[in-house]
């Protein structure tokens, strides 16, 4: 067998944006990144914790981190937000579309704006990536996108595990997620001859701890095969199999970091 001179998760000399970047799993995310070598500019809907959580980041062998405002709300806020990106940091090898607009009412209480600012996440993450894959096509390199998915975007949740302690796990989530997991496929396919990945991280019950109450938290460990949430250290090395040479075949993919969820 022939020997590689680094291994296949290697992200040194790659440039990655993570939109979202400065939220619980986007730190995570971002923290991952570079931990493999990769340059990592930080999106945020405020530049400044974008700024922020870039300048904590493991230091890597060439370049800086970066940080850059990208609202999914403003069509020009991605362009721009993209554009800076790409003056800072140069050519952009990665995109994990990371980042999302929360209403948390649930199908009782939202309404119309409410759910059309849900999907409102989609539009943003295919407008991002549709720049990213331009942008690469024009460098003549390839890419990868990762969106971010969810367990709830391929199983309903049980409604017994946020009664009365807190919203359940929206409608228009349920449908934002299950959409991002179908255009992942389509772009996939049609990506794939321009040598752009397409990829979906879908994780499984990842409260914050520092948010979530303790009871929902022990309502979600009853219901997860594994007995327990997800740490935020455990969501990274998927993301990083996805971006790096490790993931060099696999596109269109649903990846599912979920303790088992969805096996049940």
């Amino acid at each position: 067998m022939e020997q590689q001179d680094s291994s296949p998760f290697d992200l040194r000399g790659k440039t990655a944006l993570v939109t979202g970047g400065s939220g619980y799993l986007g730190r995570a995310f971002c923290a991952s990144l570079a931990a493999a070598g990769a340059r990592v500019v930080v999106g945020s809907r405020s530049e400044q914790r974008a700024l922020n959580t870039a300048a904590d980041l493991i230091k890597v062998d060439v370049g800086e981190h970066h940080g850059v405002e990208i609202d999914y709300r403003d069509e020009e806020v991605i362009e721009r937000g993209f554009q800076v990106a790409q003056e800072r940091a140069g050519t952009i090898d990665i995109l994990v579309n990371n980042g999302h607009i929360l209403d948390p009412r649930d199908w009782k209480d939202i309404d119309g704006p409410g759910f059309d600012q849900q999907m409102r996440n989609a539009t943003g993450y295919f407008l991002l990536s549709r720049q990213f894959r331009d942008a690469a096509v024009a460098h003549q390199k390839p890419g990868c996108v990762v969106m971010l998915g969810s367990m709830y975007g391929m199983v309903a949740s049980y409604p017994e595990v946020y009664h009365e302690i807190a919203p359940a796990s929206s409608a228009a989530y349920q449908c934002l997620k299950g959409g991002i997991l179908q255009m992942v496929r389509h772009l996939a396919v049609y990506w794939a001859k321009d040598l752009i990945r397409v990829n979906c991280l879908s994780p499984g019950p990842f409260p914050n701890p520092d948010g979530a109450p303790s009871e929902l938290i022990a309502r979600l460990e009853k219901k997860s095969p594994m007995g327990r949430v997800g740490f935020a250290s455990e969501i990274g090395g998927p993301l990083v199999f996805l971006c790096s040479d490790a993931g060099s075949y696999v596109t269109g993919h649903n990846l599912v970091v979920d303790g088992g969820w969805t096996a049940w």
